[in-house]
């Protein structure tokens, strides 16, 4: 089981000139909590992702508009994903190292080809590997320091 078996492909993206608001109003409607940002939707090269966390907590938080730019609160360093090819045990493992729900599947032009989700991992790997889902879940909801 690879990220290309596992993943929702195709994702929507949002540009990183796009408002804030705009990029909400597009988690909103699609029901998702974190879109890759790209620098053309053309060209789909992966350079951040935008999560409604960053948009709480970078700018509304701060003080900041909703027409400010995605460039300026999405999430660039560092910039966790996975290719196609990347298996099932890597996938848990980036997840639980970074403390991620979602990671981006990118070709090697960092292409955006698709999402894997935690939710991914338990549909697909779960019944087979119910301890692997146990393990991301507990890791990824390991709380910060306060």
């Amino acid at each position: 089981m690879n990220a290309l078996t596992l993943m929702t492909p195709d994702p929507t993206v949002v540009g990183r000139d796009e408002t804030i608001s705009h990029a909400a109003h597009l988690m909103k409607t699609l029901d998702v909590g974190m879109l890759p940002v790209v620098d053309n939707t053309e060209h789909r090269r992966l350079v951040g992702v935008l999560t409604d966390r960053d948009i709480v907590v970078r700018c509304l938080a701060e003080g900041h508009r909703i027409d400010c730019r995605v460039r300026d609160h999405m999430t660039a360093d560092p910039l966790v994903t996975v290719h196609i090819d990347t298996g099932l045990r890597e996938i848990a493992d980036r997840m639980e190292r970074y403390q991620v729900r979602r990671l981006p599947v990118v070709n090697k032009q960092m292409k955006v080809l698709g999402i894997v989700t935690q939710a991914d991992l338990a549909r697909h790997a779960g019944p087979d590997h119910p301890e692997l889902i146990e393990e991301v879940l507990e890791k990824i909801s390991t709380p910060g320091q306060l």
